[in-house]
């Protein structure tokens, strides 16, 4: 989101992280073990305390600033200063922070036996700006607004998981709402689903399950003065999110929320600005960028080697994963991708090396070799169907090519981005195109503009055989990162398809349902981890590399915590004095 948001947007492909600028869900991460919810500083030295103004400095504005049309509580944070949710992710570094907690609820939600109905109770004293009470029934309007045409471009899981979901057209349409969300009382709210989900927890932490007073609802122009129900207000929201300024909402209660610090008094988020020019104000750290973090611009190459060299900007680096997956697509319906053994050929072929090299090296890249992402809340579960060490086998791939009917070779076409920022690059494409010549495959690059090269590969009717691409997950779960991608029922035939291979195996489809039947998230992590090797010894993708993110703070940011959920700089752990 996971957009990868990234991008499952679903947040990873359609607007996809860049390498060197980063999307908004890219990761950065301190290089200490500090910060989280002890409240230990990491960053400058010093115990952090309450006051000041924490500047945000980030490429991409802070649009569609509205409960609705986030597409998760990702925007480097941002929308969760403003939008409290049912449940929210663990404000801690590193893997502890995949965990999802309570926010406005009490738990995580109670389910039923089958997990198709979940009820939720809210905390008692919870409060929006205005000193009115947050009751179940502002959730209930707050979700059904979603639905509406006008506020599209929220997750669509609510849609496709609530009875009736499909057919709802929002509450200025439809005045009686969705009856699969009922609210018994001020504090209590029951979600009836179309099918068992047990990832319903994950879920409640997307900004659509933040309330909305109806009275207050002002339809699209709602973004410009959302009612708060989080640590922080909006008081400024210039040119559609590219200045929006944030102030303490006095109504907000700590003993209510256990997971937002709020150190700062002020946030100032400041979009629309170059990359460069981001870094190279963070690196110099004067006046107000002193107390300044970026959530969504990332260290280059270049840059990275020359704050490498200097070590007081060295510690002020972080490094941090986002659950992603750069991979080679194939479409086995353009031939000849449809004889599996030439898909083994090319998995033998590909030299991670260099492919890691061609995305900026070992400090921005990690090789792969399974489709889930190594962080252990995926389910992910080393393994390597088509062993080929860190420079590829290209004496195997011959052989299999020989198998295959091809002793003198082939030539196929690869299609990529033109953008040189994006993991789809030209370079990477090159890299493939080098180490597969080496087996007796000659690849032609098809590089298209962006626009371009997301109609053709996410249209089954125009998708090449041969293609680069990348996923990110909505939340950490091997769920939003495998369905989407090979569930045989999410294939879809008019608009953006992500089932490439269009996978449509009866036992695939069979698995992913009897995983999200389980509510222990710990015991589907282990079968979505099965899963995912069951799928990966048919070929039907080539994990090339897990992107790394590098990002500079102002040396007067304190306590800087960055987790594996969202890959980000939590402003709500951030002090500045």
């Amino acid at each position: 989101m996971s957009q990868p948001s990234f991008i499952s947007r679903r947040v990873a492909t359609t607007a996809a992280v860049s390498l060197v600028l980063v999307a908004g869900l890219a990761a950065c991460g301190p290089q200490d073990d500090g910060g989280g919810k002890s409240g230990s500083a990491s960053g400058a030295s010093g115990k952090p305390a309450k006051g000041g103004t924490l500047t945000v400095l980030n490429s991409k504005p802070q649009d569609d600033f509205d409960p609705a049309r986030l597409y998760t509580s990702g925007g480097g944070n941002v929308p969760s200063l403003v939008f409290r949710t049912l449940t929210t992710r663990n404000r801690e570094n590193g893997a502890a922070g995949s965990k999802v907690v309570p926010d406005l609820a009490t738990d995580l939600g109670r389910p039923s036996k089958n997990a198709t109905v979940w009820t939720y109770t809210l905390k008692e004293g919870l409060k929006y700006e205005d000193g009115t009470a947050i009751t179940s029934a502002d959730i209930k309007y707050g979700i059904e607004r979603s639905f509406a045409p006008e506020l599209s471009g929220g997750a669509p899981y609510l849609r496709d998981w609530l009875i009736g979901g499909a057919d709802y057209q929002g509450p200025y349409k439809d005045k009686k709402g969705l009856a699969s969300i009922e609210v018994p009382d001020a504090r209590t709210i029951v979600f009836h689903l179309n099918k068992p989900e047990g990832d319903f927890p994950y879920l409640a932490t997307q900004t659509q399950t933040s309330p909305v007073p109806r009275a207050e609802d002002k339809g699209a122009k709602y973004e410009n003065h959302p009612i708060s129900s989080g640590p922080y207000k909006v008081v400024k929201n210039e040119g559609d999110g590219e200045r929006l300024v944030l102030e303490r909402n006095t109504f907000w209660s700590p003993a209510t929320d256990e997971e937002r610090k709020a150190y700062p008094d002020r946030i100032d988020v400041r979009s629309g600005l170059d990359s460069a020019v981001i870094n190279q104000r963070l690196s110099a750290s004067r006046g107000a960028d002193a107390a300044a973090v970026t959530t969504d611009t990332n260290l280059g190459p270049a840059e990275l080697a020359k704050v490498t060299g200097d070590k007081k900007l060295a510690a002020r680096v972080g490094t941090g994963h986002f659950g992603y997956t750069n991979y080679i697509a194939f479409n086995p319906k353009v031939k000849p991708f449809d004889d599996p053994k030439v898909r083994q050929a090319i998995s033998y072929a590909v030299d991670r090396t260099s492919v890691v090299n061609a995305a900026g090296g070992s400090s921005l890249a990690e090789p792969a070799t399974t489709f889930l992402p190594e962080q252990a809340s995926f389910g992910h579960s080393a393994y390597d169907a088509f062993p080929a060490g860190k420079a590829g086998d290209p004496a195997k791939a011959k052989e299999l090519l020989k198998e295959a009917g091809h002793p003198k070779g082939l030539t196929i076409t690869l299609t990529h981005n033109n953008d040189k920022n994006f993991e789809t690059s030209p370079e990477i494409a090159t890299a493939i195109q080098e180490a597969l010549k080496k087996a007796g495959i000659t690849v032609k690059l098809q590089g298209l503009e962006s626009n371009a090269y997301s109609d053709k590969i996410y249209n089954v009717k125009t998708e090449p055989g041969f293609f680069l691409t990348g996923w990110g997950a909505d939340w950490p779960s091997g769920g939003p990162f495998l369905a989407p991608i090979f569930d045989g029922r999410q294939i879809v035939r008019s608009g953006y398809n992500f089932n490439s291979f269009q996978l449509d195996e009866p036992s695939v489809n069979k698995e992913v349902d009897e995983i999200n039947k389980l509510t222990d998230l710990d015991a589907a992590a282990k079968r979505w981890g099965a899963l995912d090797k069951k799928i990966g010894e048919q070929a039907v993708t080539v994990p090339l590399f897990h992107p790394v993110y590098k990002r500079l703070y102002g040396e007067a940011v304190k306590n800087v915590v960055i987790s594996d959920w969202t890959g980000v700089l939590d402003i709500s752990q951030a002090a500045v004095k």
